[in-house]
């Protein structure tokens, strides 16, 4: 199925703009697996659990590998990609109003070095429509959505805007991520500093402990300093945060070797060239936590060893999303196939023993 997708689909879905390739997947996908027979026809192709359920924030996961908040915005698709072997979906990110993004093109590939930009500007249909239509179904694997603020809004009514989105997505999310580092909403990540967390965090537990708790996970930078980092993952545990999601997009443009795109200056770079970016950030963040936030680690996943270089660094849950848009539809398959291979290679007895094994200090 890969070796299809690599010398036929892929080359056909690359000649389109990236953001119509992207429409036409998710339509692809939504219509091709609409049925509960396709769905578990899929499963048996898809569907593996090298390494049994896992156990994260008081939540089950049936495999460590999850969609990142981006690939599925408005919750289209969420059945469809469970079926094709993903343990978990993270939904949006959606904000409270629906927001058109913004202005087209926004999604770049960057072939030669296996990366996107995206610009996208949280472009979603509005949280009352996509929780409405999420509960229209039952999903087949842990359903996470992410929340984020609306381009109107002001820093000082981000906490209004994110308690009416959470508010309603907590009806329904198994978790909760709170998008507060997207480069494309201006001034968002000044919810990163402490005291605007502070206040951002406090006002969505006390909420989130009136409704009824669910996990509520904090999605950061990976162009944050290390006393940033510091101040977050404090905040976090002051608050009782269940997670950390581990790294959104950069802004930086080192080393690239994709000719410069005319007229893209702005936007975050995904894929490849953030897998170091992330992992630095992944081992800072479960040093600091001295391992009492599970993190969910995202960018430039594309190969089971790069995987494993995730959960070495701290991370205990995976997601992808621009190693999906150049692997095509078996990566979770094969992350979990390869990466229960290295576990196993390396003496690894369970996924929990190998993670943070390459920042814990010598016995």
């Amino acid at each position: 199925m890969s070796r299809i997708y690599e010398k036929l689909l892929r080359p056909a879905l690359f000649n389109l703009q990236a953001e119509t390739a992207h429409e036409l997947g998710i339509e692809a996908l939504r219509i091709g697996l609409s049925t509960a027979a396709a769905q578990k026809l899929a499963a048996k192709r898809f569907a593996v659990e090298p390494f049994g359920e896992v156990e994260r924030f008081g939540l089950k996961f049936r495999n460590p590998i999850g969609i990142a908040a981006g690939f599925d915005k408005n919750g289209k698709v969420v059945n469809q990609l469970a079926a094709v072997g993903f343990g978990f979906v993270e939904v949006g990110t959606i904000t409270y109003e629906p927001q058109p993004g913004n202005e087209k093109p926004r999604l770049f590939r960057l072939p030669q070095d296996r990366a996107l930009i995206n610009r996208l500007g949280f472009n979603n249909e509005g949280a009352v429509a996509v929780v409405e239509r999420l509960k229209s179904i039952k999903p087949a694997c842990i359903l996470g959505v992410n929340i984020g603020k609306n381009k109107t809004v002001a820093i000082e009514e981000a906490t209004e805007n994110y308690l009416k989105s959470f508010e309603l997505a907590h009806s329904i999310a198994d978790y909760i991520a709170v998008n507060i580092s997207s480069p494309n909403t201006p001034n968002l990540r000044e919810l990163q500093q402490a005291e605007n967390l502070e206040e951002l965090l406090s006002a969505l537990q006390r909420r989130n402990m009136e409704l009824g708790l669910r996990p509520l996970l904090v999605k950061i930078a990976p162009d944050l300093e290390e006393t940033d980092i510091e101040s977050i993952v404090n905040i976090c545990l002051k608050h009782h945060v269940a997670g950390i999601i581990a790294t959104n997009t950069t802004v930086r443009r080192d080393g690239l070797r994709t000719p410069k795109i005319e007229g893209v200056s702005t936007g975050g770079l995904s894929g490849q060239p953030l897998a170091n970016l992330s992992n630095r950030i992944i081992g800072s963040v479960y040093r600091h936590s001295k391992e009492r936030l599970p993190i969910i680690g995202v960018g430039g996943i594309f190969t089971p060893e790069d995987a494993f270089q995730k959960i070495a660094s701290g991370a205990s849950l995976l997601q992808v999303y621009t190693g999906f848009v150049y692997q095509g539809i078996s990566l979770a398959r094969d992350l979990n196939l390869g990466l229960g291979a290295i576990l196993k290679e390396r003496g690894f007895a369970t996924l929990d023993e190998a993670v943070g094994s390459a920042v814990k200090p010598a016995n």
